[in-house]
């Protein structure tokens, strides 16, 4: 038999879990109920207050695993980004490999950033302030972007992040084959990034645009 605290984690993770798998289904985190998430984690419904107070509790819980595989993830392409000089492409896939290995985590991501539970959103936008804060600290170590002041690295920044997360919905869901695609969510991504870093090495600040 496992330890007590083992087998505490352990079911903490199954309501996780089933949570992510009740939402695979198609409906939001809004739409599914405590009793409901407790029934496919296998356990009684006043179980689950052995581990969340409520279901935003557990929303949040579902905020910071994402925020550990979203890190581990831009880790790995900024490796990337300072071993092999910036190639988009080879960032891109790495991106969309993490995804697909994790797609409950980012598929409650992309619904929930504009869902219906305040607490979570509000956790998610924090996310991604933090995430857009990290990578401006990255951005001005970079030879290439040393013409950029703090504020306009912190726009590169805001505009990267914001453009991978209102695409991630495209990069999760497949495409509906009744409507035309131009090109494919990652060649959408791939392209929007290059015109952020091209505009960006040709920024010369506000008091010189039109």
């Amino acid at each position: 038999m496992l330890p007590r605290a083992e087998q505490k984690l352990q079911t903490r993770q199954a309501l996780l879990d089933a949570a992510c798998q009740l939402m695979e289904s198609g409906r939001g985190f809004g739409g599914i109920s405590l009793r409901e998430v407790a029934k496919a984690a296998g356990i009684v419904p006043t179980g689950f207050y052995r581990h969340f107070p409520d279901m935003d509790a557990l929303g949040l819980a579902l905020v910071e695993e994402v925020d550990v595989t979203f890190r581990r993830t831009i880790r790995l392409v900024r490796q990337n980004e300072f071993e092999l000089g910036g190639i988009t492409d080879a960032s891109v896939r790495i991106f969309l490999d993490v995804v697909a290995a994790h797609r409950a985590q980012f598929l409650f991501l992309a619904r929930e950033q504009y869902g219906g539970s305040q607490p979570v959103r509000q956790a998610i936008a924090r996310l991604r302030l933090d995430i857009s804060s990290d990578l401006a600290t990255d951005l001005a170590r970079m030879p290439r972007w040393q013409h950029l002041d703090a504020a306009a690295l912190e726009v590169m920044a805001d505009l990267v992040v914001k453009t991978v997360f209102a695409t991630l919905p495209e990069l999760i869901d497949s495409p509906d084959p009744q409507l035309a695609q131009p090109m494919s969510a990652q060649e959408k991504i791939t392209q929007q990034l290059r015109f952020i870093f091209v505009g960006a090495r040709h920024w010369q600040g506000l008091s010189t645009s039109g």
